[in-house]
């Protein structure tokens, strides 16, 4: 079985400078496209529809490499989680087939912990292993950062999405089993952030530290 990688890219980025965050469109249509096809491929189920929330406008991801050598993945920027997952390669769930997966035995700097790593959305729920290695936005780098190696996924909002793990961004205070998060890690002095979001893919961006002096008003 092929795993199909879903790789965005993150082209002039600086510590200081602006993130491509690209946009992708979904529609029910798609996730039901998607869904049959799967079934009826891997369960024999023929054309069954499944019904979704529609995330139409609402997909935005930046780049993220984990690893030494970087292994890149795309994955949502998230502001209500402060964790950092990924597909594991070890992965056998739906989700980790036709999305990227981290291989930790092509990392020199990987660590495994093996310790539970568990969390529960609205919309289903991932496990794995805890484990170490270094992760990176742009030019900027968090050394020895734990994250979640996940090795399974439910929910067909995985399914669906085009992302391959999460990098959360919130305060550490809810941080799961108090891991540093990739904030609290990296080298800058600087912790703040922001993002601009555009209906035009190619505009959405991401600057951190700090905010960009333009593409907004004062409020």
């Amino acid at each position: 079985m092929n795993k199909a990688a879903a790789v965005a890219a993150l082209i002039g980025a600086t510590s200081a400078g602006r993130i491509p965050i690209i946009k992708k469109e979904l529609t029910k249509d798609m996730v039901q496209g998607q869904c049959a096809k799967l079934e009826d491929k891997f369960l024999g189920l023929g054309g069954e529809h499944v019904d979704v929330q529609d995330f139409m406008n609402a997909q935005y991801f930046v780049e993220v490499e984990i690893g030494t050598p970087p292994q890149k993945f795309t994955m949502v920027p998230d502001t209500g989680s402060s964790n950092l997952w990924v597909y594991s390669h070890s992965c056998w769930s739906i989700p980790c087939w036709i999305h990227s997966t981290f291989n930790g035995k092509k990392s020199s700097t990987y660590k495994n912990d093996g310790k539970a790593f568990d969390i529960t959305y609205g919309s289903g729920s991932i496990k794995g292993t805890l484990a170490y290695d270094n992760a990176m936005i742009g030019d900027i780098k968090a050394d020895n950062m734990g994250f979640g190696e996940i090795t399974h996924a439910s929910g067909t909002s995985f399914l669906a999405s085009k992302m391959s793990g999460i990098m959360g961004l919130a305060y550490d205070t809810i941080s799961i089993d108090g891991l540093k998060t990739w904030m609290d890690i990296n080298t800058l002095k600087d912790k703040s952030f922001s993002m601009y979001l555009h209906a035009n893919p190619s505009k959405s961006y991401m600057v951190i530290p700090g905010m960009d002096s333009e593409n907004y008003t004062t409020i």
